[in-house]
């Protein structure tokens, strides 16, 4: 019989600098300093301003909240969490930065996402958009960015994720890392209407599209899209519509920026209008934004 070996003791079982989080740790030190100096670089740090935050948590604690221990306060895991989405930054370097060991980690940031999900599920995402919301949505594209008849802007993203067992290089994108793609629809307030997450980087954004039931209740009218309406200065009814970057097919329900080449100035700002509510421009500020349209 093989004898079984002893479990080895531990030399220490709390490392000394995780256990004076309190004295140096972001959310007890940083995050507090730079929420009563600057709450702009609060909500970039993040995503959320101090009013949202308090809300987030004020909700999700019930669901969350075990008992209160030193790594275990749910102010503090709902904040490494939203950082690690904000930034993607990795359990070790949430490990530094908070002073929370990154197998902790690892164990309730799932739990606070799944809480975060549970929470809000049923009130983020409409199941049904009815015809008067669409045409709110199109009212805010033409006041925030000058651009009538749009109901939300196309467009997808790399989301980084750890490679799953044997998937190879399915999920590896031409940047260079292993990714699945978010494709979203936002409106004008980068809201988001409608998601499709979890395809592989061998899709394209157009492929992913063409086999969403989006497209297909755009193709069979059945979005409840206004009704087409002429635009500012015409006399021409023209149908209300979504607009994508150059990945997508131009169709009446879809508008697309002109080629880069040989623009005339109209062409040339349509592009530019056409371009800015993209969801990649997300990490644009909103006062660069106001003085970039002002410009035009």
């Amino acid at each position: 019989m093989r004898r079984r070996k002893r479990p080895r003791r531990r030399k220490v079982w709390v490392k000394q600098w995780l256990t004076r989080r309190p004295l140096y740790g972001y959310y007890e030190q940083l995050l507090q300093e730079v929420n009563r100096e600057d709450p702009k670089g609060y909500k970039n740090f993040l995503r959320v301003d101090a009013d949202l935050f308090g809300e987030l948590l004020d909700r999700v604690s019930p669901r969350i909240k075990k008992q209160i221990t030193t790594y275990r306060e749910p102010g503090l895991k709902l904040a490494v969490t939203l950082h690690h989405l904000a930034a993607g930054a990795s359990y070790s370097d949430s490990m530094y930065s908070f002073r929370v060991c990154k197998n902790t980690i690892s164990k309730f940031v799932p739990e606070i996402l799944e809480a975060l999900i549970q929470e809000y599920s049923g009130e983020v995402l409409p199941a049904i958009v009815t015809t008067e919301q669409w045409q709110e949505i199109a009212d805010d594209f033409q006041t925030n960015w000058n651009f009538p008849h749009a109901c939300g802007a196309l467009d997808g993203k790399h989301v980084r994720i750890k490679n799953p067992k044997n998937s190879g290089s399915l999920f590896y994108n031409y940047k260079g890392f292993f990714s699945i793609i978010l494709l979203a629809l936002v409106d004008s307030n980068y809201k988001l209407i409608w998601v499709n997450v979890g395809a592989n980087d061998s899709a394209s954004d157009a492929q992913l599209f063409n086999n969403t039931e989006l497209r297909t209740m755009l193709e069979i009218n059945s979005l409840n899209l206004p009704d087409s309406y002429p635009l500012p200065c015409d006399d021409k009814n023209t149908p209300y519509f979504l607009i994508g970057d150059d990945a997508f097919a131009l169709r009446t329900w879809m508008m697309k920026p002109y080629s880069r080449r040989k623009l005339t100035n109209e062409e040339r700002i349509f592009t530019y209008r056409i371009c800015y509510p993209a969801i990649a421009r997300l990490v644009i500020d909103q006062e660069k934004r106001e003085q970039q349209l002002s410009t035009w």
